[in-house]
């Protein structure tokens, strides 16, 4: 494989998902990290849309979460995608809900005030209520088997325990599965290597300069 170099942001959940599949592959990667206030033109001009992730490989260019962990899934041995066609187009569409719950999880990130954070979090508390419904007896969404779904989703989970208690009780409140599910990916050595040691004082930087209700909430 040509050498590989994951273009990101230390806080950003869909840089998350790419890392978390290149150190679940075992994948050498050199990461370079942009600062998206001030992008440099040398990313500009490789990044069509102005966003990460950016996989470089070679001279190549891969954008797009999504589309990065399905090529590093189909390039390197032991795939994390199931074998039958049926459940594998399943998973690729669940993927795509996880990235509607990224959204949510971004907007109540955000959100300048209490009934907007509750009003996010409920949105977020109707999905998971739904995927409540397709997950097994974990500890992942497969079971033992940790899969591109559970890539998908472990960006989504991390920020809800960093806040308010309030926060993720709401979110989780009917999905037990799902909640069980979030805690068991927190725990992988994967999902933890994603972001850099200081992820979390990171973040709340960052919220609390965007005047963020659950930042200011931190330690309620």
């Amino acid at each position: 494989m040509a050498p590989l170099t994951l273009v990101s942001h230390p806080t950003c959940p869909y840089v998350q998902r790419a890392a978390i599949v290149l150190l679940e592959k075992g994948v050498p990667f050199e990461r370079v990290d942009i600062d998206l206030e001030a992008k440099p033109d040398w990313f500009l001009a490789k990044s069509p849309l102005g966003k990460v992730p950016l996989l470089l490989v070679g001279d190549e260019v891969l954008f797009e979460s999504a589309v990065i962990a399905e090529y590093l899934d189909e390039s390197t041995p032991n795939p994390l995608h199931p074998g039958d066609a049926l459940t594998r187009a399943r998973h690729r569409a669940l993927i795509e809900f996880g990235s509607t719950c990224l959204v949510d999880s971004y907007l109540l990130q955000v959100a300048k005030d209490e009934a907007a954070v509750k009003h996010t979090a409920a949105n977020l508390r109707k999905k998971f209520a739904w995927i409540e419904q397709s997950i097994g007896d974990g500890p992942y969404f497969m079971g033992d088997r940790f899969c591109l779904v559970d890539a998908a989703f472990a960006p989504v989970f991390r920020p809800l325990h960093l806040f308010a208690p309030f926060v993720a009780q709401e979110a989780f409140a009917d999905a037990p599965k799902v909640h069980a599910w979030s805690l068991a990916l927190s725990e992988r050595p994967s999902v933890q290597g994603a972001v850099p040691a200081d992820y979390t004082e990171r973040l709340f930087a960052w919220l609390t300069a965007k005047e963020s209700f659950v930042a200011s909430r931190r330690f309620a």
